[in-house]
C-alpha cells in the first residue's frame, strides 16, 4: 500500500486503528523519537485558475513528529493541533519505511477500515440527497 494512501486511511478513519498499530511497534521495537510532537505553520499554496499563477492564501497550522526506528526516519503530519495522532504516524511510517515484518499484517486492517470509510461518506451523501431538491418536477 502507498504512502498516502495509508495515511490517508489512518487520518480519517477510527483513531483507535493507529493507537493500535503503534502499539504493536511500541511493545516489540525501541522508538526513538527525533522530534516530539509540536505545532508548526504551513502556507498553503494555491494556483489562481485565470492567470495561472501561484500565490500563497494563507497559512494552516500541522502538528509534525519524527521518530526513528533501527536507524530508519518516520514522519508524522497532520493538519491541526492532534499530538498522540502525529506521533503514532511517525511511529507507523518508521515501521512501513524500516520494512518491519508487523507491516505485513497491517494491510487487510487498513483496507477494511477504507471500506468502513467509504460506508460512512456514502451514508452521509445519501443522507444529503434525500434533502435535494428536483426543481424540474416543480409547478411553475
Amino acid at each position: 500500500m502507498i504512502r498516502k494512501k495509508r495515511t490517508e486511511i489512518l487520518i480519517k478513519g477510527s483513531p483507535e486503528v493507529s493507537v493500535k498499530l503503534a502499539q504493536e511497534i511500541l511493545t516489540v521495537h525501541d522508538v526513538t523519537t527525533i522530534e516530539e510532537p509540536n505545532n508548526s505553520l504551513v502556507m498553503v499554496k494555491v494556483r489562481e485558475s485565470a492567470k495561472r499563477s501561484l500565490f500563497y492564501l494563507g497559512e494552516v497550522l500541522i502538528t509534525e513528529c519524527k521518530v526513528m526506528i533501527k536507524g530508519i526516519l518516520g514522519i508524522g503530519l497532520i493538519k491541526g493541533h492532534e499530538p498522540v495522532l502525529a506521533y503514532n504516524l511517525a511511529i507507523i511510517d518508521a515501521a512501513y519505511n524500516a520494512n518491519l515484518p508487523e507491516t505485513k499484517e497491517w494491510a487487510s486492517l487498513l483496507l477494511s477500515e477504507e471500506v468502513k470509510i467509504k460506508e460512512t461518506c456514502e451514508a452521509l451523501n445519501n443522507k444529503i440527497l434525500k434533502t435535494k431538491v428536483n426543481f424540474a418536477t416543480m409547478d411553475v
